[in-house]
């Protein structure tokens, strides 16, 4: 499984040494996180509060579906054809 926090971090143009000194983690872990590698809840608390997100908006960071509608959308972009 995966999630958004690689996808949340890059739309803010936020580096990973960043977001672990904004969350109070490893730069590891952050990386771990971004891999989809599981966490505790603890640590998701923390990298959504770094992002400037609510704890409520959990589920667009870390669920299924959300990873879905972004890949879907990163696809989307890159089936676009250039200007001619």
């Amino acid at each position: 499984m995966g999630n958004n926090v690689q996808n949340f971090r890059e739309s803010l143009m936020m580096s990973k040494a960043e977001l672990a000194r904004k969350a109070g983690l490893s730069t590891l872990t952050i990386d771990r996180v971004e891999a989809g590698r599981p966490c505790r809840l603890d640590t998701k608390r923390k990298i959504l509060l770094a992002l400037g997100l609510r704890i409520t908006d959990k589920d667009q960071v870390f669920s299924v579906a959300a990873m879905a509608r972004a890949r879907a959308a990163r696809d989307s972009e890159t089936e676009r054809p250039g200007p001619s």
